[in-house]
């Protein structure tokens, strides 16, 4: 895993801070930091050539998402995955992007629905790759997209801060035979409902395509289990 970031960032302070968070946070979703395992303040510093001051504001941000723990004594470690956390963070991104598509369909214009269009083309070019990493930038950024053009970008904001344990679950589902494509299809029929200005049609498919993740929970759960919190 590569971690280290360019002096240009190191040096500039704020966007030091967010870099630092995003990585730590991307390592952690995407299991490279995989999950019981104990986070060394220095050798984070030292692996991202940065001081100790940003790593612990960075950890004290992902405890608040609830994908590190820090136990006073013990030292820092990255949360196994819990299935109520997964839950909560389902129920908090249903609530906020079906609500935020209802008001998308009403808004989007031609220039906002070619933007969806180049976004799903791309998407079924990593299809295609079976590049999950490339698929999995398209799909958030076609679901912020989205939030935005409800005219509240603040949606998805919030939903990607309860998101945590939801990505690492989405994460792991990525590589399944045949999940790519489903995704892909999903977003499809989101976006035809969108691009019909049909706010109950989108917000149908929209809430049906993010309960695929929970319907492929078990089964990530009994091929991952030692990720998984003990029920």
């Amino acid at each position: 895993m590569e971690l280290r970031i360019p002096l240009s960032e190191r040096t500039s302070g704020g966007s030091a801070r967010e870099r630092v968070y995003a990585m730590l946070r991307e390592a952690i979703v995407s299991a490279e930091l995989e999950p019981g395992r104990r986070l060394s303040e220095n050798e984070l510093g030292e692996r991202l050539g940065v001081s100790r001051t940003p790593i612990r504001e960075a950890l004290v941000r992902l405890r608040d998402e609830r994908l590190v723990a820090i136990a006073p004594q013990l030292g820092t470690f990255v949360t196994l995955i819990s299935t109520q956390a997964v839950g909560d963070a389902h129920f908090v991104r249903e609530a906020l992007e079906c609500s935020a598509i209802r008001l998308a369909a009403t808004r989007a214009r031609d220039g906002d629905l070619a933007a969806l269009q180049a976004n799903l083309a791309a998407q079924s070019h990593a299809e295609a790759d079976r590049d999950a990493t490339a698929f999995d930038g398209l799909d958030d950024a076609l679901h912020k997209t989205l939030c935005g053009l409800s005219g509240h970008a603040i949606a998805w904001d919030l939903s990607r801060r309860a998101n945590g344990h939801l990505d690492r679950v989405r994460r792991l589902s990525l590589p399944e035979p045949g999940y790519l494509g489903e995704m892909v299809a999903e977003h499809r029929s989101v976006v035809a409902a969108v691009a019909q200005g049909d706010p109950d049609a989108a917000e149908a498919a929209l809430r049906h395509h993010l309960r695929m993740v929970l319907s492929s929970l078990p089964a990530i759960q009994a091929a991952h289990p030692h990720y998984f919190e003990e029920s």
